[in-house]
């Protein structure tokens, strides 16, 4: 395996991407993209769109480099959220997510290049459907929110390669499918429901009974541990958490798995030593860092992360 640049969440900041292609040695070319190192390679992990305002310069470049052949992706929860937004329901005429004012203000800038129905539209969300939930090779895994193993394996089973089908794609919209349930949680990351009593108020003041996971902190013995996303930890129990639960967590002698979605700030760090998020806000006001992944890695260094500032 030759050394793989892993890119995270850009959100449509073609800027972004543009200043990190260039930091790490990516030049196109007449013929398509290359590297210094022939054998090079690139591996994105979703959520190109929404957010930032050059989805389709986001799009075009991802693709370019897929096309050029020194490229993969994942999905993430904005390009399966467009998937359901701009389709609908054979039976009902009803589109697969709603469209309320709060996933519109979330959608606005897509839509703002690639409006309902639209041919352009309809060609870039044929791309989307292509694009598997995680990628696995002998050494790292791909995933954009949670990689838990029997998730995983189910996933593979029904589908054979991580790419919904079309019926897939309607059965994951539905919340009485296990595709619903999966792809919720690959795509968006588990939350669990508190102990009996237990609550928190998130950052918006609204009281919630479930948590979502540190899937990856195979160390955590409590909820306070295990918990992300909480304004006042202290607002949670500090009780063991159950056995089964402690279980689903991403074991130690699992191979390097990198995953974006979480929104993370301050300096990057490494989750485990295993296990590395790198959104660090890139669709926002942070930087994109990528992480070099070498061959034979096992174990993660923070010295392969690499934060790309913006250029003006």
């Amino acid at each position: 395996m030759a050394t793989i640049d892993i890119f995270p969440d850009i959100h449509g900041q073609i800027g972004k991407l543009r200043t990190a292609l260039d930091d790490l040695g990516w030049h196109r070319r007449a013929a398509g993209w290359v590297h210094p190192e022939p054998e090079r390679a690139i591996v994105f992990l979703g959520d190109f769109i929404d957010r930032g305002p050059e989805n389709r310069a986001v799009i075009d470049l991802v693709r370019s480099l897929i096309d050029s052949g020194k490229a993969r992706a994942i999905m993430g929860n904005h390009e399966l959220n467009a998937l359901h937004f701009h389709t609908v329901h054979p039976q009902t005429g009803q589109p697969l997510r709603d469209r309320s004012d709060k996933n519109l203000r979330q959608h606005k800038s897509f839509l703002n290049e690639f409006p309902l129905g639209a041919q352009d539209t309809r060609e870039v969300l044929d791309w989307m459907r292509t694009l598997p939930l995680f990628i696995e090779e002998a050494g790292f895994r791909a995933v954009h929110a949670c990689w838990r193993e029997s998730s995983i394996d189910r996933v593979r089973a029904l589908t054979g390669n991580g790419v919904l089908s079309e019926e897939q794609l309607i059965w994951a919209a539905d919340r009485e499918n296990e595709l619903f349930h999966l792809t919720e949680e690959i795509a968006k990351g588990p939350e669990h429901k508190l102990p009996d009593g237990a609550c928190f108020h998130d950052k918006d003041g609204t009281r919630r009974d479930a948590v979502r996971l540190q899937w990856w902190n195979s160390d955590a013995k409590t909820w306070r541990e295990i918990a992300i996303s909480v304004p006042d930890p202290d607002d949670l129990p500090d009780d063991p958490l159950p056995d089964t639960l402690q279980a689903q967590t991403y074991p130690k002698a699992g191979r390097p798995v990198f995953f974006g979605h979480y929104w993370l700030t301050g300096a990057p760090r490494l989750q485990a030593p295993n296990a590395l998020c790198l959104d660090y806000s890139a669709g926002k006001d942070g930087p994109l860092a990528t992480y070099e992944l070498e061959a034979g890695d096992r174990t993660l260094t923070p010295e392969r992360i690499r934060v790309h500032a913006a250029k003006s």
